[in-house]
Parts: C-alpha cells; structure tokens; sequence
C-alpha cells in the first residue's frame, strides 16, 4: 500500500491570479471579449484590446469603457506587420507579435475570443490561431484560446463573485468552478448550485474576517505579518490558543490574534461573521471573552405555525384512490418554487402517484417531494425530437394506467398553457381513461411578479397577451403589435430573441406577415427573466434596442426563460410610475427610462427577494 495518494493526471493547478497592473491582451471585439475585461478590470489588470475593425467592429461595452479609458482599444488590421506574407493566417500572428513586443511592459496573458462567431461575422480560424499561441509560447507568454482547448496553456472557470448583502458592493469572495473541458455548461450550473446552498451573508462574512485580520496584524504591518496568515496554523484548529502574557512582543500578539482569527473561522456561523461589530472585533482579538456563541431566541411554542402541506386533510385535497383500470392527472408544477405547488399538486405527487412522468423543465425542488418509491421519468424532449418525446411520454401514461397504477403527468406553470395538456387530454380519453387536469400557478402571471413587474397596473398596463416565441415545427410565430397600454408576454422566446426582436420592431414589406399590428417602439421596456422563481433566478431589464446586448455580456444562458415587454415593466420600480397612459405620456418617455435605468444601458438582478428564503 502506498504511503501517499498516487496523481490521477487530468486534473489543473488551481490558482489565484493577481495581475495588478500587468498587461493582460484580448484579441476580439464580441461580448466574451467584453467579459473576459470586466474579469482583468476587477482584478486590477491593463486591458489591451485588439479588435479587426477597431472601435467600430467592438461590442458596446467594450466601446464604452474604452471611451472611459478603463481599456486600451487598437485596431489589429492597422498594426504593422513584422513579416508581410500572403497568409493572413500568418499576417495576424505577426502583428500581434510585434504588438507585444513594443509594449512598453511586458504582456503576461493573452486571451483569444473572436474563434466563436458573432453577430458581427466575422470569426478566426484555427490555423490562425495556432499561428498567434505559437508566437506566445515563443515569448513564454500563457495563451487561452475560446474553444479551441488544444492551443490553451490556460482555462477560464466558471466563475461567481459574491456581494456584499450588507452594502450591496462586491465582496473579497470567488468561486471558481472547471470541468476540464468536459462540460462547460454544466460548470456554469454547479456553479449556481453552490451559489445558492452558501448563506446570503457569506460575501459579508469574509468582508468582516478581512478586517479582523487585519485588526490582528496591527501593529506589525505587512512586512511583520508574514508568517501570520492562519493558513499557516496547524492542521487541528483545536490547538490551545497561547494566553496574552506581560512582556509579549507586537509578533508574538499578532501570532496570538491571528489564532483566534483562525478559531472564529472555523467555528462561527456565517451569520455571526457577517455582523459582526467593531466592538466585537476587539473583544475576540483581546482573547479575555473567548469565543461565546450566539443564543438565537427559541420560537414561542404555545403558538406553533401549522403546514397545510404536512396536513393529512384539507379541504382542497382530491380524491385519488386508484381505480382498478389506474387513473390519469395532468398536473401544473407552477413557475419552479416548491412553496407554488397548489395542495392539489402536492397530494397527487406525495400520496398517490405510482409513476410520475415529468417534464424536463421541472426543477429539482420539485421533483425531491416525490417518495423515494414511486418511479420518476423525465421527458427526454430535445430540439429536433420534440414530438417522438411527446408520444414517448404518453404511451407510458396509458400502459401504466392500464396496470392499474396512478399516472401523474407533471408539467411546468399550468399544463394548458403552451403545455399540450389539450393533445394528452384527447390522446387519453381516445384509449378509454378521462384524465384529471390540475391546474397550476402559470410562469405567465407568477415570472413577472417574482421580478416585481405587474403585467397589468393601473395607469400603465389595462391588458395583457401571451404568446409563443416558436410556432409548431419551429416555425415562425406571428406577433402582436404594439399598444402602449398592454404588457405582452412571450414565453419560449429567449433563444430565438433575435428574430423576436426584428418581428416586432421591423418596419419594412414583410412586416404584416411577421406581426399583427404596428411596430413597437425601439425604447419599449423589456424584462427577461429566467428561472423566475428559483433561488438562481435572473431578471435582466433593458429596451427592445439593448436587450440584445444585455444578453449577451451576461453570458451563459439560464432555461427556462420568458420575455415580458411593455411599459408595465417599469410601473412599480422605485417610486413607481402611474402616469404611463395619461395624454401625452409619450413626451417624459425618454426621463421615464432614465430613472428606471439610470446612466445604464440594462440592469441584471440575481436571486429572490430575501424574503423568500425559508419557504
């Protein structure tokens, strides 16, 4: 046997880069180029941009911060070429590095973005890439190029950096999640998911330990304080801590603070760390209070808050007994959140189901109620198969029925919204079984709200409609056109935002053909929201003109999502706006907009209200 665990080569060396004011080069003008500046900007790095086309082929953002001198933005078609060949391949490895060379600092990373396409066209080769990373190695200089993990001398993770619930600023705190190239998208989901299990203090908390390290050094200063850090202790953070003696010196009482720094890093909530006070500060590092806990008040047992849910009778509870010949429910899961399921739903799902046949939109959450008996299939719709799936599903439904098992057919928000529940309802009742339906809270209503938009509101929005953002087949869906005073709702919209986008604003001969009305007005409010419900929810606000944009400088992508459009969008932000539909409205739209968005183009808000926690 081994002393020591044997490498299983695959993995990376994991590491904490600090390149404060070092150059770090992005060649590409896309939102990824965007992204990966913001990431070098917090981290206190010079941005060098190359973009083909310069300034004018650059994505917005990357234009605006260049106009703020927060990057430096040069066109890569005008540098001069080292090496003038009849490759263009070759061309471009060149100028780039003669780029480099003449910095006046030393480039330590370079990042390629532009091998991914772009709405802009245009996309680089791989050989002219491989052209690039070979003259980086040349200068020892650590190269990532975006999909193309065979040039990579480096990855990006997916990364998370946490905020500050207490001022709203960013915190200390990053996770960083990698799959070694075995997984992108499921980086970005793990990622969430240990995002949203972490207490919404801990960005504070390790904001309020940073300051009692720092407490703690003093007076000894960074240069005494090397050899400080409690990740220097041993590996038992039981070791007794050393009592204060007379003659200690400023390190010895540093090395003695720094224990207990270590101490209530082990052993104190999240909460706790996240408020804790100046005056507590000093109490823990004088060592004489030691380490008191927290008594939280214990809740008032003579008044015990009831669950319907745990309730074994309710007046709203079907009745479900299994007939001979089996039963069928066409059961609504609402928007995502367990706390949304209707009593109905929740008893279908924990008392009676024998199989439960649930759609692949359903989240997790949900899914965890369900017995560890009865057994769980998971619609395998994809693109492309969407309907083999469908009948896939209903085919398990009848033959299990016919076993005299109780089938629960789950489905997302309310299985008769854009939910087939019609097509099941007539595939079944054909086969000799009268499926229930129960309803359920629809995402249309519940998403908007989850976000604090009202899809009507008086003095803003006195209707609303629904639609879908793909038609039967995948074809394309005529829309609504525009009335000032009505919210409009699409769902499965998102990933074919574009063509929405165009539909609805697109003034030219085919414009009747793809919408059913007047054009909407390029600076029309619009909120996609995603995930609506969920503790990883995300609501971006912008204008039908920026939304794109918005979209894609967030990155990744988070299914299911909706888009809601209409001036309703805006009606309860702040201070609220009831004035929408008076005369003359349309003349204050312009300060309207500002004060909902400010000096920005759009605005991402992550999570649930705090309020929800718990539920």
């Amino acid at each position: 046997m081994d002393a020591f665990p044997t490498p299983v080569l695959g993995a990376s060396l994991l590491l904490a880069f600090k390149p404060t004011q070092k150059n770090v080069l992005i060649v590409g003008g896309n939102g990824l180029a965007a992204k990966r500046a913001f990431a070098a900007l917090e981290a206190e790095a010079r941005v060098l941009v190359l973009v083909n086309g310069g300034v004018d082929a650059a994505c917005e953002e990357l234009r605006w911060r260049a106009n703020k001198a927060q990057i430096e933005l040069f066109n890569l078609e005008t540098l001069p070429c080292a090496s003038a060949t009849p490759s263009d391949d070759w061309r471009d490895a060149k100028a780039i590095d003669t780029f480099i060379f003449t910095r006046s600092a030393k480039v330590h990373l370079v990042c390629i973005t532009d091998t991914v396409s772009t709405n802009a066209g245009y996309r680089r080769t791989y050989a002219s890439a491989r052209e690039i990373a070979r003259e980086c190695r040349h200068r020892s200089i650590p190269i990532n190029v975006t999909d193309m993990p065979d040039l990579c001398d480096f990855t990006f993770m997916s990364t998370q950096r946490f905020v500050d619930a207490e001022t709203g600023q960013p915190s200390p705190l990053q996770i960083g999640v990698t799959t070694n190239g075995h997984g992108c998208r499921l980086a970005g989901r793990v990622r969430r998911d240990i995002i949203v299990s972490l207490p919404k203090e801990v960005g504070a908390a390790v904001t309020k330990v940073g300051r009692l390290r720092e407490l703690a050094h003093n007076p000894v200063g960074p240069e005494g304080a090397a050899g400080l850090s409690e990740d220097g202790a041993p590996v038992t953070p039981n070791e007794p801590v050393p009592q204060r003696t007379q003659g200690e010196t400023d390190t010895e009482r540093a090395r003695r603070r720094m224990k207990w720094v270590a101490q209530v890093s082990e052993y104190w909530s999240i909460r706790r760390l996240a408020h804790l006070t100046g005056r507590e500060m000093d109490a823990i590092l004088d060592g004489q209070e030691g380490l008191g806990v927290l008594t939280p008040s214990a809740p008032d047992a003579s008044s015990p808050t009831p669950s319907i849910i745990d309730s074994d009778i309710s007046v709203h509870d079907l009745n479900l007994e299994p007939s001979r010949r089996g039963r069928i429910f066409l059961v609504g899961s609402g928007p995502g959140h367990p706390s949304l399921l209707t009593v109905a739903t929740h008893s279908a799902l924990t008392k009676h189901a024998d199989l439960v046949l649930s759609d692949k939109l359903v989240p997790e959450a949900v899914l965890a109620l369900i017995p560890a008996g009865v057994e769980v299939r998971i619609a395998r719709k994809f693109p492309g198969n969407a309907e083999g799936a469908q009948i896939e599903l209903m085919e398990a439904a009848v033959e299990a029925a016919s076993r005299g098992l109780t089938v629960v057919r789950l489905k997302q928000g309310d299985p008769t919204v854009y939910g087939r529940a019609g097509e099941e309802v007539i595939y079944f009742r054909a086969r000799g079984f009268e499926p229930v339906v129960v309803p359920g809270v629809s995402s249309v209503l519940a998403g908007p709200i989850f976000a604090g938009i009202p899809v009507t509101q008086r003095g803003a929005a006195e209707s609303f409609i629904v639609c879908t953002g793909v038609g039967r087949q995948g074809k394309e869906v005529k829309l609504p056109g525009y009335e000032r005073g009505r919210t409009l709702v699409i769902l499965m919209g998102v990933a074919r935002l574009h063509q929405v986008l165009d539909a609805l604003q697109s003034v030219d001969a085919d414009s009747d053909l793809r919408r059913n009305g007047p054009a909407f007005p390029s600076n029309t409010p619009i909120a996609l929201i995603e995930r609506a419900s969920m503790p990883d929810q995300r609501a971006i606000c912008s204008t039908l003109k920026d939304i794109s944009a918005a979209l894609e400088s967030v990155g990744e992508q988070r299914p299911p999502g909706m888009l809601v459009i209409g001036w309703s969008v805006l009606s309860l932000w702040d201070k609220g706006d009831m004035t929408i539909l008076e005369d003359g409205a349309e003349a204050h739209d312009g300060k309207r907009l500002k004060s909902w968005l400010g000096e920005k183009l759009w605005r991402v808000t992550e999570g649930l209200n705090a309020e929800w926690e718990g539920w």
